[in-house]
């Protein structure tokens, strides 16, 4: 109700005498007993603030009479400006009204407060985050196994960039055409070009992906090769005793088995797994 006009304004009225007599509102507080939250709303004419009733009357009271006006001359103003909220039932109760400055001051306490955990909340995550960062382990790669087929031995971790296992002796990109666009995913996989006959006991497999496929080969017990293939992009491994592979997508993989040409891992967007040596490679090749 702050703001309400009427015949007169009994707030301004109270200030004015106040400011005449060179007081400030704690002293009008002290000498009335009355909070200041509750003068401050007199003079504001927010009368929301006050108890009500005769109440609101008394208080009218002493606050004119300490800045020396007529108290009854100014309560018969402040009826006048508020012929039924002075008098209306509901309002708060005085305790309430003189308790509202501590409330207040507790509010403000708490925010302070807020404010300074929601400071100190980041900066603990960071001296965490950096505490922690050097004792992190590497994650591992959770893809599921292939459904409906072997589930390959784990085998030792793969070597650190630059440390890779000797098994995989040769990993190229995409082809790219002379515009540097990549080449088509139906490039066909290029024989490893040799001199010598590849020893019995010695199997080399070239895988290509046509499509892009998530590929897992383990050789001879280690991890050799588990990653995503893009479209073209080759990998050879040197098998001495066996060779674990796995395709996301068997019909998208093309395989050589000492440079001859292996039959379809699978069906298209199937997970296939093969295990593979240099006895048995000869019944996955494409016969004649």
């Amino acid at each position: 109700m702050a703001g309400q006009q009427g015949t007169s304004n009994v707030g301004g009225m109270l200030r004015a005498a106040r400011e005449r007599r060179g007081l400030s509102l704690r002293q009008v507080s002290n000498a009335t007993k009355i909070a200041m939250m509750t003068l401050e709303a007199l003079e504001r004419n927010d009368i929301a603030r006050l108890p009500g009733g005769i109440f609101s009357r008394g208080f009218v009271r002493s606050y004119a009479l300490e800045v020396g006006l007529d108290p009854e001359i100014v309560i018969q103003a402040f009826m006048g400006q508020f012929p039924q909220d002075s008098v209306t039932a509901g309002h708060p109760t005085n305790s309430q009204v003189e308790d509202h400055e501590a409330v207040e001051s507790d509010r403000r306490v708490a925010s302070t407060l807020l404010r300074l955990l929601a400071i100190s909340i980041p900066v603990a995550a960071v001296a965490v985050y950096f505490t922690t960062a050097g004792r992190r382990v590497p994650a591992v790669d959770a893809r599921p196994p292939a459904v409906g087929s072997q589930s390959p031995d784990a085998g030792p971790r793969p070597a650190v960039d630059g440390q890779q296992s000797g098994t995989e002796s040769a990993v190229r990109g995409p082809a790219a055409g002379a515009d540097g666009a990549s080449a088509p995913a139906d490039v066909a996989l290029t024989p490893i070009a040799s001199s010598a006959p590849v020893p019995s006991d010695r199997l080399v497999v070239q895988v290509s992906a046509i499509r892009q496929s998530w590929i897992s080969a383990i050789v001879d017990g280690s991890r050799a090769a588990q990653r995503e293939f893009k479209p073209g992009e080759e990998a050879t491994f040197e098998v001495r005793k066996e060779i674990i592979l796995t395709a996301g997508d068997a019909g998208g993989v093309a395989v050589l088995f000492n440079g001859m040409p292996a039959r379809a891992l699978g069906a298209d967007g199937r997970v296939a797994t093969l295990r593979v040596s240099p006895v048995n490679f000869k019944s996955y090749l494409v016969t004649p």
